[in-house]
C-alpha cells in the first residue's frame, strides 16, 4: 500500500521536519515517547551519558572557549578546533534542546542557557556569528566558500533555533532572535543580488527551511531555494576532489544519483526537498525521487551506510562498494535518514522507512559504545588487524582505530548522535487525513488527534529481539479511522491479528509495505503484528566485485557480524567460509552458523590456482549484531563471509 493523501499542517508539533503539505504530518516528542525497548535505552545513555560526555569535550577542547575569545579579543590566537567546531556547539545545544523537552531538567537547562548566553554575546551587531572569520587576523568573512563552512555553521544555528522553538515556546533563552538575525543577513549578503554563490558544505538550506517554517519568514525559504538552484551551476572554484564533491558539477534536477562527499550530497538533497515541497516544485521533488532509488540501489551498503571512498568521504561509482575499504560514516547515515524521512512525509511509501530503520539499526546505533562516552566516525564492514585503544585523553584521527574514540579532531559525530536519538520518537509515527500510520517499532505511548478525534495508544514490543508489536488503543472516539503498521521489504510471511475488546479475533496475511486496519477502535482492542525475524542468508549484487561469492547473514533490521573473540584461538576472520546449506540456528539469543575454517598455502606469485590445506576445521560460531562490535576489545570482523565451494 502506498499512502498519498494530502494534508496541510496545522499544529507545530515538536519535530525536526515539519513541512506545510505532503502525504503524512509527523507527530513530535509531545505526541510520541519512546519508553523503553532497544531504543529507549539509547535514549537514556545519550541522556545521562553522552551529553555531559559532549560538553566536557567541547569544553576541554576550546570550542565554546572560542566564542568567549570571540568577545574579549583573543581571536585568531586562541581559537582552537577546525574552521566547524562552531557547528559541533550548535549540534550540542540541538540535541539538548530536544532533550529537554522529552523530560524537562533544571540542570540541562541552565547549561542550555549558558552556552546560548556565551554563542549570543559573540554575535555582531548586524547578525554575523562565526569564530573562524572575520576579525583582525582572520579571513574576511565569505572569503572560502569552498571549504570556510560559515553558512554550514549556520545552518546548524537554525536547527538548534527550530528545536527549541518548537520544544520550548517563547521561551526567554534568545536563541531563536539570534538565529533569525544571522538568517537575515545571510538573505542580505546572499539574495538576488547579493553574492550569487553558496556553501560548499549544504547544511544552511534545510536550517533555513526549517526556520521559515517556525516563523513564517517566506525570505528564509526563498533563499534557501536560490542556495539550491546555485549548485551545478560552477559557482564554486574546482578542487582536486572536482567539483562534485560539493554537488557543484550538475543541477540538481538533472542528477541522477547522489555524488560527491556523502553527509554534503544528503543534506542537500535534504533541503532540495523541503524547499520543493514548499514552493510546490513537483519536477525537483521528482529529480531527488530517482536520485534517492538510483543511490539505494548502486551506492548503498547492505548496513544502510553511505560513501565508499576514504580521500574524500565520497561516493563511489555504482556497485563500487568494498566492505574493507568503507567509509559509511556515521554522519552520512544521519543525513541519509533525514533525507529518506522527508521523502517519507512526502510521499508515504514504506520503502523510505525500510531505509530508516536498517541505517538506524546498522549505522545510528553502531557508533556510539554502550556507554555512550565512544564513538565510530567510520563504519567499516571489514576489519582486517586489529586497533589500538583509543587514547582516552587526546582527540583521535577519523578512522584510526577498530575501537570506538572518545572524541576527534573532526568530531561532527558524536554531536550528530546525539541529536537524533533525543529527537527519535519524532521519527515514529505519522497521521493523515485517514488515519494514523506506526514506521518504527518501539515500546511507546502515542497520543494524537485523527481526524478530528482524539486517539491514544501504546505500544509493546521486544523489538528486534522479538518480531512481534502488539498495539493497544487506549482510547478512541466512536468513529472509523485507519492504524497502518509498516511491514517491512524482509518480512516476508507477515501476520495481523486484531483482537477486539469484546473478545473476537481476526487473523490477515500482512504482506511488505503498510498493514492496514481501518474500523471504529473502541477502547482494549489489540493490533498485534508478528513479522518473521528468523536469521536469513543475504546475497550481493553480483556486480559489487569486492563481495562476488559471499554471504551476509541478517536477522530481523540487524545485519549481523562475525567477530574473530567468537573464534577458536589464533583464528582470523580471514580465512573461514560459511555453509550456505547449513541451517542457521539461534542459541542463547544468538544466531549460530557454520564456518569452515581453512588454511590457504601461500603459492609463488602470481600466485596460480588456491590451494586448501586438508586440514578443514568445521566449527559453529555466534554471530552477532553489527552494532555490538569491537565492544569486547581489539577484534577483526566481517560482515560478508564467503562462501563454502561444493566439494571444496
Amino acid at each position: 500500500m502506498t499512502l498519498t493523501t494530502s494534508h496541510r499542517a496545522t499544529a507545530a508539533a515538536a519535530a525536526p521536519v515539519l513541512p506545510s503539505s505532503g502525504a503524512l504530518r509527523p507527530l513530535g516528542i509531545e505526541e510520541v515517547a519512546i519508553t523503553g525497548g532497544f531504543w529507549g535505552a539509547r535514549q537514556r545513555v545519550n541522556r545521562r551519558a553522552t551529553l555531559a560526555h559532549i560538553g566536557t569535550w567541547l569544553e576541554r577542547e576550546g570550542w565554546i572557549r572560542n566564542f568567549e575569545l570571540a568577545v574579549a579579543g583573543g581571536l585568531p590566537e586562541g581559537r582552537r578546533g577546525r574552521e566547524f567546531s562552531d557547528s559541533e556547539v550548535y549540534k550540542y545545544l540541538e540535541a539538548l534542546a530536544w532533550e529537554i523537552g522529552r523530560a524537562p531538567d533544571d540542570e540541562l537547562e541552565r547549561v542550555f542557557r549558558d552556552v546560548v548566553s556565551v554563542v549570543g554575546a559573540a554575535q555582531e551587531p548586524d547578525g554575523y556569528l562565526n569564530t573562524r572569520f572575520g576579525r583582525p587576523g582572520q579571513g574576511p568573512r565569505w572569503s572560502d566558500l569552498e571549504w570556510g563552512h560559515e553558512l554550514y555553521c549556520l545552518g546548524h544555528l537554525f536547527q538548534a533555533a527550530v528545536a527549541r522553538a518548537r520544544t520550548k515556546p517563547g521561551a526567554d533563552d534568545g536563541l531563536l532572535e539570534i538565529a533569525t538575525r544571522a538568517a537575515d543577513l545571510v538573505c542580505e549578503v546572499f539574495g538576488e543580488d547579493g553574492i550569487p554563490s553558496m556553501c560548499g558544505h549544504a547544511e544552511i538550506e534545510t536550517g533555513l527551511v526549517e526556520l521559515g517554517r517556525v516563523t513564517g519568514e517566506p525570505r528564509y525559504i526563498a533563499q534557501a531555494k536560490l542556495f539550491v538552484d546555485r549548485h551545478g551551476t560552477g559557482v564554486l572554484a574546482d578542487i582536486e576532489f572536482g567539483r562534485s564533491y560539493f554537488q557543484d558539477d550538475i543541477p540538481i534536477r538533472e542528477a541522477d544519483v547522489l555524488r560527491g562527499h556523502a553527509v554534503r550530497a544528503n543534506y542537500l538533497s535534504s533541503g532540495a526537498l523541503d524547499v520543493a515541497v514548499e514552493t510546490a516544485d513537483g519536477e525537483l521533488s521528482s529529480a531527488l525521487v530517482r536520485q534517492w532509488d538510483n543511490t539505494v540501489a548502486r551506492r548503498t551498503y547492505i548496513t544502510g551506510g553511505q560513501g565508499a571512498h576514504h580521500q574524500d568521504e565520497a561516493f563511489g561509482a555504482d556497485f563500487e562498494l568494498p566492505p574493507d575499504r568503507a567509509y559509511s560514516e556515521t554522519c552520512a547515515g544521519i543525513a541519509s535518514v533525514q533525507f529518506s524521512w522527508r521523502l517519507l512525509l512526502e510521499r508515504g511509501e514504506a520503502k523510505y522507512a525500510d531505509l530508516i530503520e536498517r541505517t538506524l539499526y546498522n549505522v545510528v546505533a553502531t557508533s556510539p559504545s554502550s556507554a555512550g562516552t565512544a564513538f565510530y566516525y567510520a563504519n567499516t564492514l571489514h576489519q582486517r588487524t586489529p586497533g589500538e585503544v583509543a587514547d582516552p585523553d587526546a582527540p583521535s584521527a577519523r578512522a584510526e582505530s577498530s575501537l570506538r574514540a572518545p572524541w576527534f579532531e573532526v568530531s561532527c559525530c558524536p554531536p550528530n548522535v546525539a541529536r537524533t536519538l533525543a529527537s527519535l520518537a519524532a521519527y515514529v509515527a505519522t497521521v493523515d487525513e485517514e488515519g494514523l500510520q506506526i514506521h518504527q517499532y518501539a515500546p511507546a505511548t502515542i497520543s494524537t488527534t485523527v481526524a478530528g478525534h482524539d486517539v491514544a495508544l501504546h505500544v509493546e514490543t521486544d523489538y528486534p529481539a522479538a518480531g512481534d508489536i502488539r498495539v493497544t488503543v487506549d482510547a478512541a472516539a466512536d468513529a472509523e479511522w485507519t492504524l497502518s503498521l509498516r511491514v517491512p521489504s524482509w518480512a516476508v510471511g507477515a501476520a495481523l491479528e486484531v483482537r477486539s475488546a469484546d473478545g473476537g479475533v481476526q487473523t490477515l496475511a500482512a504482506e511488505p509495505g503498510y498493514a492496514t486496519v481501518r474500523r471504529a477502535f473502541s477502547a482494549g482492542d489489540v493490533v498485534t503484528l508478528r513479522l518473521p525475524v528468523a536469521p536469513r542468508l543475504t546475497r550481493p549484487d553480483a556486480r559489487i566485485d569486492a563481495i562476488r561469492g559471499a554471504v551476509a547473514v541478517e536477522r530481523g533490521p540487524e545485519v549481523l557480524a562475525l567477530e574473530s573473540v567468537d573464534l577458536p584461538a589464533g583464528i582470523g576472520v580471514d580465512v573461514v567460509a560459511i555453509d550456505p546449506d547449513a541451517p542457521l540456528r539461534e542459541e542463547d539469543g544468538r544466531v549460530v552458523a557454520r564456518l569452515a575454517i581453512r588454511r590457504p598455502v601461500d603459492l609463488p606469485w602470481p600466485f596460480g590456482d588456491p590451494e586448501v590445506a586438508d586440514d578443514e576445521q568445521i566449527v559453529d560460531v555466534p554471530l552477532i549484531p553489527y552494532h555490538e562490535w569491537a565492544e569486547r576489545g581489539p577484534s577483526t570482523m566481517r560482515i560478508w563471509i564467503p562462501e563454502r565451494r561444493a566439494g571444496a
